[in-house]
């Protein structure tokens, strides 16, 4: 009954729906672009460093067990409500994984391959781009995947803070205590879940195949 309830909401309202998903995927988008962006360069001195892994590692793991309710009650006193809160929340909650990913792949790279590339007089920063690369990026897509799964499900809190997102569709449904809405975004995440996260699959085994 609770299906068909929420077949016939999204035949009345397949607009809204699509505006959600639009607003869902901005939100997404921003995150993950922002924080591979701060993780990069945060993953490449991890792996290169001992002194720095080690206690960058357990701090984002610190951030990531956060209970994501209280990091945002955390953080509206601060940014109000909206997307800039919500974008803060996403990135910090990415990071752990982006991070751990990338000092994973560029720590499989192997020594041999290195000490080749050197020996035909290759520089640091072709090393790194022709050799570390491309090994490593399956791993770093492999987390990118990972992240931007956890992402989405999280963004969905988004919609309590009026932000937007198919969370808007879950919360209003909670509110007013109409099952067809939470069963509509709820589903609608998940399907956006399930959607991207086949899509940086095929990605991930294309990069393995090319590594190969």
């Amino acid at each position: 009954m609770i299906a068909n309830a929420s077949g016939f909401f999204v035949g009345l309202h397949v607009e809204d729906l699509g505006v959600r998903l639009a607003q869902h995927l901005l939100i997404v988008g921003i995150a993950l672009a922002v924080a591979f962006a701060i993780a990069l360069p945060l993953g490449v001195l991890a792996a290169r460093n001992d002194r720095v892994r080690g206690p960058l590692l357990a701090a984002l793991g610190v951030v990531y067990t956060l209970p994501s309710l209280a990091v945002f009650a955390l953080l509206i006193p601060v940014f109000g409500l909206g997307l800039v809160t919500t974008e803060i929340a996403l990135v910090g909650y990415a990071q752990m994984i982006l991070v751990r990913n990338i000092v994973a792949g560029l720590q499989a790279v192997p020594a041999p391959m290195r000490d080749a590339a050197r020996g035909l007089g290759m520089t640091d920063a072709q090393i790194f781009a022709k050799i570390d690369v491309p090994q490593a990026l399956p791993l770093v897509i492999g987390g990118l995947r990972l992240a931007a799964v956890a992402t989405i499900s999280i963004a969905t809190l988004a919609g309590k803070i009026d932000a937007g997102g198919l969370g808007a569709l879950l919360f209003a449904g909670l509110d007013r205590d109409d099952p067809s809405r939470i069963v509509t975004g709820s589903l609608a995440a998940a399907a956006l879940a399930i959607g991207v996260d086949a899509i940086l699959r095929r990605i991930e085994r294309v990069a393995i195949e090319r590594a190969r």
